[in-house]
């Protein structure tokens, strides 16, 4: 019964807030001392994804999935990033389709189920004999991937993948599209609404007639979205159909290496089904901890060497399962 009770996180006085929690970091945090190699990497159907490296050297790597509109700048990345060279790992940063600073080539770009680049960029890191073993971390729908490839792949993965960490995951997607559809969640869903209004925009200009923003200022919800969009472009009947589908709750049971999921109980973007304490208690491999608080890719800290929670408890969970 791998459930992790009590968490070993304690917020900082005045961080006992979701919201705070999930803001602050995005606001004031500024990590330095990570700088990134590009590797540029072909998919099957002919398009790109960007990989940014940070190695030491190492005979073990860590790969990084961000969160929804994310990349591998944005401070909870970097955070890690630093983490795992100070401890002796190299780390690649996986930047999904049009999250790298350039529009991916073809109409479909990322979702959060989307597991066939996830191996892609497996495959391209395996390929390098220097490393021995590897390990994935992946944060929100970066992390829902990771979990969702790690059930489907679960008797065919590659045996240099030794463990998983992940943060703050909607790992039962209808249930936090409703959560983020709340009155409370508006200034969250209009900043995702304006950036992924963007991506819509530069694929009008590279696919006229195929994709439309046509009546894009009424859109409030992810439900309208990917009803309108994410389903039709990546092969779902409707937005239902790609979150059961998508979701990687029902995968996580079949997980057979060391997985820890961590999912703050104050996250405002998830609800209570985002909280697997029956598939952790039947699957000894899956690890879940639930901090009373930590809000969503949070969990701030203070201290004389600038990590967060959630980069010293990576890594001692890969020092123990890695």
């Amino acid at each position: 019964m791998p459930i992790i009770h009590p968490s070993s996180y304690r917020p900082p006085l005045f961080f006992k807030n979701g919201h705070l929690q999930t803001v602050y970091p995005n606001l004031f945090r500024h990590v330095t001392g990570v700088s990134y190699l590009r590797q540029r990497i072909s998919t099957p159907d002919e398009d790109f994804l960007d990989l940014d490296w940070s190695p030491v050297g190492a005979g073990r790597v860590a790969i990084l999935a961000h969160g929804l509109e994310g990349n591998s700048t944005r401070p909870y990345v970097l955070g890690m990033v630093r983490a795992l060279n100070r401890r002796g790992w190299d780390a690649v940063v996986w930047n999904f389709r049009g999250c790298s600073g350039e529009p991916n080539q073809k109409a479909r770009f990322y979702h959060s189920g989307d597991t066939e680049d996830l191996h892609t960029v497996l495959t391209c890191v395996h390929q390098r004999s220097c490393y021995k073993t590897s390990a994935l971390i992946g944060f929100s729908l970066g992390g829902n991937v990771i979990l969702k490839y790690l059930g489907e792949q679960a008797m065919q993965l590659n045996p240099k993948v030794r463990a998983a960490v992940v943060f703050s995951v909607p790992c039962d997607l209808a249930a936090s599209a409703s959560k983020m559809a709340r009155p409370e969640n508006t200034l969250y869903m209009k900043r995702f609404m304006r950036t992924l209004h963007e991506k819509i925009r530069a694929k009008m200009q590279r696919f006229p007639g195929e994709i439309a923003d046509r009546g894009f200022y009424l859109m409030r919800t992810f439900k309208d979205f990917d009803e309108r969009y994410t389903a039709p472009l990546h092969g779902f009947k409707s937005a239902s159909d790609y979150w059961e589908r998508a979701s990687s709750k029902s995968f996580l049971t079949h997980i057979v290496v060391p997985t820890l999921l961590v999912n703050a109980l104050d996250d405002p973007f998830l609800d209570l089904p985002c909280y697997p304490y029956h598939e952790a208690q039947v699957n000894p491999c899956l690890f879940l901890e639930t901090p009373n608080a930590g809000g969503h890719v949070g969990f701030v800290s203070f201290n004389s060497c600038g990590e967060y929670w959630s980069e010293s408890r990576t890594l001692e969970f890969l020092g123990i399962h890695a």
